[in-house]
């Protein structure tokens, strides 16, 4: 039984394979296949593109808009045990003073406060 099914899949497969296969066919069905995926590309997946890029500005807009989160100085964060090689050590390779805390606190906080 289990046989007779693999061997009934594997014709169902085959069969769709040599349908889509780029050596079946003739030259017209070519051209069908390629209106078919530059129209695709066109109507479909080009405005999907847009509409991903016009969502992805809005929300990094949206977070730009909201405040910096208080530093809370917890244990279990930001722990040096040893300096990173470059800088002074105590910045990370993509420190970003305005969202990145060192261990002490943010950066225009702790020069406000010296």
């Amino acid at each position: 039984m289990a046989s007779r099914i693999l061997n009934l899949s594997k014709q169902v497969i085959l069969k769709h394979c040599r349908q889509l296969s780029a050596t079946s066919g003739d030259a017209a069905g070519h051209e069908a296949s390629e209106k078919l995926w530059r129209n695709l590309f066109l109507l479909v997946a080009f405005p999907g593109v847009a509409v991903c890029y016009i969502n992805a500005q809005m929300a990094e807009a949206d977070f730009h808009k909201q405040p910096r989160p208080e530093f809370v100085p917890f244990e279990h964060l930001r722990l040096r045990t040893k300096q990173f090689p470059w800088g002074d050590g105590n910045h990370t390779l993509f420190h970003n003073p305005k969202y990145n805390a060192l261990p002490e606190g943010y950066e225009d906080e702790l020069s406000k406060m010296k």
